[in-house]
């Protein structure tokens, strides 16, 4: 049962006349989907001031009309990454009428609206959209049993030092060079490391671990290829699919000479089937 923190008076009235009819209160406060406390208070104030009025407390009144609450709600909606500091001076230049940062989070969070990191995505044009939709239509019909004959594999690379240009910190005044205020970071990065792996239906691959050097052709063949994708194949069926995220083309030249496999491959947003 949901739950209102106020009622308009036409509906006060309206669940006192129920109640005077003979209504129960339970069947008054189902009819207006409110708690039983409500319809409770309600008709004890009836009998109490003959009024169901709402009645007017004193404090501090509010800043802002019902009109200015909805502004900064409906500006961080149609810009998603402006800030409170933005949003207080368009405010002022809309209305002329100053306000705290604290009244326009409250605003905000009164709208629903909380800082939070963006999903990352790639960006697609419009052919890439076409490619990726007729890509999926294709395959929104296939059987749990077609896609147990798919491998999905993919890289990824993780540095040993932070690369966020949006670490903040706190500090004093006039101690913006002191040495407990200075983080220390490589011009050219520190080391990392590149693992791979592949997950399928039915199972998944071992994690590798690249050590040091870049990835090439040959690397590939000899410490992906041979080791994990041939027996990952052999096992599966002859309609084993191999689906490499971003394969370059002398990786697809490898699988398609030497495992003779279909290959989705993904590159800047395209889908091509190679066999």
């Amino acid at each position: 049962m949901s739950r209102r923190s106020c009622l308009p008076d036409s509906l006060r009235w309206r669940a006192v006349g129920w109640m005077e009819m003979g209504l129960s209160q339970a069947d008054a406060d189902r009819r207006l989907n409110v708690s039983r406390s409500v319809v409770q208070r309600l008709w004890d104030q009836y009998q109490s001031e003959d009024s169901v009025s709402r009645r007017h407390f004193s404090g501090r009144p509010r800043v802002t009309t019902p009109a200015e609450d909805r502004f900064p709600a409906l500006s961080a909606r149609r810009r998603r990454s402006t800030t409170v500091p933005q949003l207080v001076a368009d405010h002022f230049v809309a209305s002329g009428r100053r306000i705290s940062a604290a009244t326009v989070r409250r605003r905000l969070h009164n709208a629903g609206l909380y800082t939070r990191r963006p999903v990352v995505c790639a960006p697609l044009n419009g052919r890439q959209r076409r490619s990726r939709l007729c890509w999926a239509r294709e395959h929104v019909s296939w059987t749990r049993q077609q896609w147990t004959s798919v491998l999905f594999t993919d890289e990824s690379g993780f540095t040993l030092e932070n690369d966020s240009g949006c670490l903040l910190i706190w500090r004093e005044q006039r101690t913006r060079y002191h040495q407990s205020n200075t983080l220390e970071r490589h011009s050219y990065r520190g080391g990392g490391i590149m693992v791979w792996a592949g997950i399928s239906l039915g199972g998944h691959t071992d994690l590798h671990a690249f050590h040091g050097g870049i990835l090439t052709g040959v690397r590939y063949r000899d410490e992906i290829l041979d080791p994990y994708v041939r027996p990952y194949a052999g096992a599966i069926s002859n309609d084993f699919i191999l689906m490499d995220d971003n394969a370059r083309h002398i990786e697809l030249w490898l699988l398609r000479t030497i495992l003779r496999v279909t290959v989705w491959r993904e590159w800047n947003g395209r889908f091509n089937l190679q066999t």
